[in-house]
């Protein structure tokens, strides 16, 4: 079912290369389109295949992690690689054990922090939440899409502004082709 969501993600790019950057909350967009049944879980699966797949300096935990993720997900990301289904349990199983390893808190004077070691096991374990789909909501996917998306800059901060820009291209792209695949399998 086509939506004009991505048409106002394009906006979004837009005022990226306009200004510099645009704040966060502008994905907020996605939640609608994350109403649709099954738009989430492939959502959730292409990002962690993306941030697992990602070429980095990674070692210790962190690295073996991101390895086992690169097993589980598969390296090639054709087109539709997203609608392939991956081993519920082992997805379980990775997704519980990179929970527990940024579950690190430390106290700050406004209250506890979360400590996060390593951004792409983040998005693989928030990718593979939504996938499971334990809770799996809008405003998850929204979250992880602002994750994703988000990138810092000491000009304007940690919001949407430079890469940003090709990853919410790449995000369009994925939701025209899942968008398609979804004609394919209509009525």
């Amino acid at each position: 079912m086509r939506t004009r969501v991505p048409e106002r993600l394009l906006t979004i790019v837009e005022e990226i290369d306009a200004h510099g950057s645009a704040s966060l909350t502008r994905l907020t967009v996605l939640k609608k389109w994350f109403e649709h049944p099954g738009r989430l879980p492939a959502f959730g699966l292409w990002v962690a295949k993306r941030a697992a797949g990602r070429k980095g300096k990674t070692k210790d935990e962190a690295g073996a992690l991101l390895d086992e993720a690169r097993a589980l997900l598969g390296t090639t990301a054709t087109r539709e690689s997203f609608l392939h289904a991956v081993d519920l349990g082992a997805a379980k199983l990775l997704r519980d054990r990179a929970r527990d390893f940024q579950n690190t808190l430390e106290d700050h004077r406004w209250g506890p922090a979360r400590i996060i070691h390593c951004t792409p096991l983040l998005l693989v374990k928030q990718g593979l939440t939504l996938y499971l789909g334990t809770p799996a909501s809008p405003s998850g996917g929204y979250e992880l899409a602002a994750n994703f998306c988000q990138h810092y800059d000491p000009r304007y901060g940690s919001n949407l502004n430079g890469p940003s820009r090709t990853k919410i291209t790449e995000i369009i792209r994925f939701m025209f082709t899942l968008e398609a695949t979804e004609d394919d399998d209509g009525p």
